[in-house]
Order: C-alpha cells, then structure tokens, then sequence
C-alpha cells in the first residue's frame, strides 16, 4: 500500500496551481474547520468540498476513501477517547473536523511535488532570517522529515512479511523493538551522510 498523501503525477487545475496557494488555502480551510462553531451545514459544506477538490484533481472517491483508510487506526483513537470524556456530538463534530484537515493535507501532497512544498516553506519562512533563522536548513529538515517516512514504513513492511513467513502470530513487542533499532540505525546512517557532506 502506497504512502499517506505521495506525489501523483496529473495535469488538473491543482496539479497545476501553485505550491503557496495550496498552502494558503489549506490553512484557511483548517482554520475554517478547526475555529468556527461546529454545525451540521458547514461540516457537511467542507465535505461536500473535499469530494469535489478530490474529484477536480482526478482523484477519485477511491483515493479520499484511501486516505481515510490509512488515519482508521488514528480516527479510532481519537473516537473512543472523545467518548470518554466528551458527549457524543462533540466527539464526532471534532472527528470530522481532524479527518477534513488531514485528508486536504494529503491532497496537496498528492497534487504537490515536495520539491515544490520546501521551496514554497522557505519563501514563507525566508522573514525568519531577521532573527538568525536558516529557512533552508529548517527545508532540509522537513525533506529528510518527508523522505524518512516511506522508510520506516518500508521496514514496517519488511519486519510484518518476515513475522508471517515464519508463520507465527504477529507480536507487538517483537514488531516495535525491531521496528525501533531499525529506525534509529537509519538515523545514525543518515546523520553520518549529512556530517560528511558538511552539514553540522
């Protein structure tokens, strides 16, 4: 299964529209979702919105119904905690709400090259340079961030295959502590790359 929210190559007015006006337009939209009252029309108004950003971009409902399968784990989480503690139309206004964010998050990464992200991050961040900020350091590490991601999924993927084909019952505990040494050894080999390449 690919990655949440990877590049996908496509001609459509999103692909085409620039990197900073996405950006733009999914903080707004965030903060839409995330700082208004709650309401059954205006959640459903962003919902309608997403399916139709989806579908501009030739996505498809199979790709949204993709990306919300990939966060079912968080989705989960976030359900059962908020019915603890919170009524039931609080929980599921707040659901929606995260869902919505995430899922125009992965779309402008579906339709975005990260080349084209850090550049757009570094332009808005480039201000920060008044105050002895690197906006390019501060691109390298969101690229290495981005790059990391599908690794570490990679080797989620290698330890899961290696636990089936010795036919055993998939253990938490001998999944996370590989998963874990494996990770950080990545980091390490990286690290050393960045040092010898003169980055300190």
């Amino acid at each position: 299964m690919q990655a949440l929210g990877l590049y996908r190559p496509g001609s459509s007015v999103l692909h085409r529209a620039s990197a900073g006006v996405k950006l733009v337009g999914l903080f707004v939209l965030a903060l839409v979702a995330s700082v208004l009252p709650p309401s059954i029309e205006l959640l459903g108004s962003l919902c309608v919105l997403v399916v139709v950003l989806y579908l501009v971009a030739g996505l498809g409902f199979r790709e949204l119904a993709r990306q919300v399968l990939m966060i079912r784990w968080l989705i989960l989480l976030i359900t059962i905690t908020g019915l603890i503690f919170l009524p039931l139309e609080v929980t599921l206004a707040n659901v929606t709400r995260m869902v919505l964010v995430i899922v125009l998050a992965g779309l402008v990464t579906l339709t975005t090259r990260t080349s084209a992200l850090l550049e757009a991050f570094e332009v808005a961040l480039s201000p920060l340079r008044l105050v002895g900020v690197n906006p390019q350091r501060i691109s390298l590490v969101l690229a290495l961030s981005i790059r990391t991601v599908p690794v570490i999924a990679g080797f989620a993927g290698q330890l899961r295959d290696a636990q089936r084909s010795r036919g055993g019952r998939v253990s938490i505990r001998a999944y996370v502590v590989p998963l874990l040494v494996l990770s950080l050894r990545h980091s390490d080999d990286l690290a050393d790359a960045l040092v010898a390449r003169g980055a300190d």
